[in-house]
């Protein structure tokens, strides 16, 4: 496979790594307050979900999927070229969602390039080469954004201009990744078959290694996937108790994480933390994540996944309002509090994100284990819209209360997940299926890394 059209992507993901969280500092700069940050989250969340479904779908019937994922990244550079421009908190929040909702068309149909023409046993190594690219380049443009308003911020009139110029950095390298994946990417996607592409979701599914999860819920690429033959009244009628209460966890602590985000850029901004600080708490959140998942993978068949996952939810649940605790301390306590608290969210989060698919796949029936995750899916994306919506609305009454809010839910959720015993075992029904298909889907996805 010739990866020169994986460096466009790359590049293209630099661009959009940066602009998860300088859109956000942006708009605390223009004087956006939680509320604005909450919607900005939300906007983002609820207009990327059904882009990714939407475009994925349009992407599976052009001849020339190269277009699509052109468009996507000239659409981005758009965006991020417009932001700048821009002095108002509501025209940001539009384009920011115009931005998210464009770029969520990529994703699908880079996994369908990216497999085309190979045999089934190399798509594994293909689609690890793809998030690779796109993880390192999530994680380069966090350290852009560190390294710019660090270092350069000085040399401009205001934090405000360094803003600025650096959205005109990120739109000039989408630019760039878009002309060279004109160049560069295959023009023709390989047909799949309704079993193909059940192996596809299977393998997008069983992991999260990718270093933007910890910080950025949206995940268009296993949303599209995982959701493709969605049966509503199949999956219903098949449905077991113990799944769905685990689905009411997952509601519960997707909502919390989501509502300790989006209000986060505000507060870190009001404790004085620069930009440069806060691009570096959620790039040492991502890659502790990161760091932590060949481990967790490891220690996960020694122990209990259940308690595993609960104790790592009431640990995460713990951390956030403590946040708010280390920004009202000074000096060396408060920057080497912060950072440790921001990599126990990290490894927390590796620990979440292994468990959570591995606890769907092992309990789902056999018969509907691709639509459970593909629930799975659509409920964090949901939650991740909702959750911003209300950690918005709270940290209007303090940042300590949204953040107790944020940890309550995840709480909520890790008693539930305690609770149910039977996630401990393999389900009675299918039980040893259900444990070979998840040893089998282990094995494979310990070679892949996903694309959010």
């Amino acid at each position: 496979m010739d990866e020169r059209w994986l460096y466009a992507w790359g590049l293209g993901s630099v661009a959009l790594g940066a602009a998860s969280l300088l859109v956000p500092l942006y708009v605390v700069a223009l004087g956006g307050d939680p509320t604005a940050l909450g919607l900005l989250a939300a906007s983002a969340a609820l207009l990327g979900t059904p882009g990714a479904l939407l475009w994925g779908r349009i992407a599976d019937r052009t001849r020339n999927p190269r277009s699509v994922v052109v468009a996507s990244l000239l659409g981005a550079a758009v965006s991020l070229g417009a932001i700048p421009l821009l002095d108002s908190v509501v025209a940001v929040l539009a384009v920011n969602a115009v931005l998210w909702f464009v770029s969520a068309a990529a994703a699908p149909v880079l996994t369908l390039l990216v497999v085309a023409d190979a045999p089934e046993r190399a798509w594994s190594g293909r689609i690890a080469a793809l998030n690779r690219y796109q993880g390192f380049g999530w994680a380069g443009g966090l350290v852009l954004g560190t390294l710019w308003l660090g270092v350069l911020a000085p040399q401009f009139d205001s934090p405000l201009s360094a803003r600025r110029w650096l959205f005109g950095v990120t739109a000039a390298l989408a630019a760039v990744s878009a002309v060279a994946a004109a160049k560069w990417m295959p023009s023709a996607a390989t047909d799949l078959g309704r079993a193909d592409r059940r192996r596809i979701a299977r393998f997008l599914s069983g992991t999260h290694r990718n270093v933007k999860t910890a910080t950025f819920a949206f995940t268009p690429n296993r949303l599209y996937w995982t959701t493709l033959g969605l049966r509503p009244r199949h999956l219903a009628r098949r449905f077991t108790p113990r799944l769905a209460a685990y689905f009411l966890a997952v509601a519960l602590f997707s909502t919390g994480f989501a509502a300790f985000w989006a209000p986060l850029p505000a507060y870190l901004s009001a404790e004085g933390y620069g930009g440069d600080a806060t691009f570096g708490l959620y790039l040492a959140t991502s890659l502790a994540s990161a760091a932590c998942y060949g481990a967790v993978g490891r220690l996960s068949e020694r122990f209990d996944v259940r308690l595993f996952q609960s104790a790592a939810l009431g640990v995460r649940a713990a951390a956030f309002p403590v946040v708010a605790l280390v920004g009202a301390a000074t000096g060396l306590v408060a920057t080497g509090g912060a950072v440790g608290v921001f990599v126990v969210i990290g490894v927390t989060w590796a620990v979440i994100a292994v468990t959570g698919t591995g606890l769907v796949t092992r309990h789902a029936p056999a018969s509907i284990r691709g639509e459970a995750l593909g629930v799975h899916a659509a409920l964090v994306a949901a939650a991740g819209g909702a959750g911003g919506l209300l950690g918005g609305w709270t940290a209007e009454f303090g940042y300590l209360v949204a953040f107790g809010v944020a940890g309550g839910l995840v709480v909520a959720g890790a008693v539930v997940v305690a609770a149910l015993r039977g996630l401990s075992t393999p389900g009675s029904s299918g039980a040893e299926s259900t444990e070979r298909g998840t040893t089998e889907q282990t094995e494979s996805t310990d070679r892949v890394e996903t694309t959010d």
